[in-house]
């Protein structure tokens, strides 16, 4: 199975929704418990005030993802740039997809945005995957580009078919108006989570923070951002 990297604030009371730990049992989970800590504090000393506390919630949560289906581990981290984190940490695990928390029920539907970075098929994979022989169903979500709306279309339905074809049950949701960002946060609705790929830096994320955690933030409910392939791994080196 394929590992997913779970970040949590575990110091803030942060908590995993059972929706996302249920839709999650098809998968291996390492939980990432971090705390981000002021510019000037050493992270040792957080660890010796704080560590012993922070282990034990990390334990009871990971023991909860053990018993919704995959295996499940966990790290602590004290941290003074969490998404850095999240990646080096991605990366040493060798997780496809990592987590951004929101509120859900039980995920009965899916939208899953390609496009980007991440090639489409990396992001169909990964559903597959995800859902497993379960009844999820999926809208796959596109933003007509510079190659237009015809060559959209066409990408979009060639998607559909491949994860009809595994049983899923498929819709298409084809944006040709307005910004693709508010065009997906519209689309959110009668959905239970999100997965998308890892997008380009713009100047966009630069000012307002990074695409997916905004959508996160938009559409209130959990984010499965599925990671760019990276050179070391198409080349078949670790890191």
């Amino acid at each position: 199975m394929s590992r997913v990297l779970v970040p949590m604030a575990v110091l803030e009371g942060e908590s995993v929704p059972l929706g996302l730990m249920n839709l999650l049992g098809t998968m291996d989970v390492t939980v990432l418990g971090y705390h981000l800590l002021p510019e000037q504090t050493p992270p040792d000393q957080a660890r010796l005030q704080y560590e012993d506390r922070a282990n034990e919630a990390l334990e009871d949560v990971a023991e909860e993802f053990r018993q919704a289906g995959g295996d499940a581990d966990y790290r602590l981290v004290f941290t003074h740039d969490r998404q850095q984190t999240i990646s080096r940490v991605a990366d040493e695990i060798g997780a496809p997809a990592y987590a951004i928390l929101g509120a859900t029920g039980e995920v009965d539907r899916l939208l899953v945005s390609i496009g980007g970075l991440v090639g489409t098929d990396v992001v169909l994979d990964f559903v597959e995957e995800l859902i497993g022989d379960r009844d999820i169903g999926v809208t796959l979500f596109l933003a007509v580009g510079e190659d237009g709306e015809a060559v959209a279309r066409d990408r979009l339905d060639t998607a559909a078919s491949e994860l009809q074809a595994t049983g899923i049950d498929v819709k298409t949701h084809l944006a040709d108006q307005g910004a693709p960002f508010d065009a997906l946060i519209d689309a959110v609705a009668n959905h239970d989570a999100i997965v998308m790929g890892e997008q380009a830096p713009t100047l966009r994320s630069v000012l307002f923070g990074d695409e997916s955690q905004r959508i996160a933030a938009e559409s209130v409910g959990p984010v499965l951002v599925v990671r760019r392939q990276r050179v070391e791994d198409q080349m078949g080196e670790t890191s």
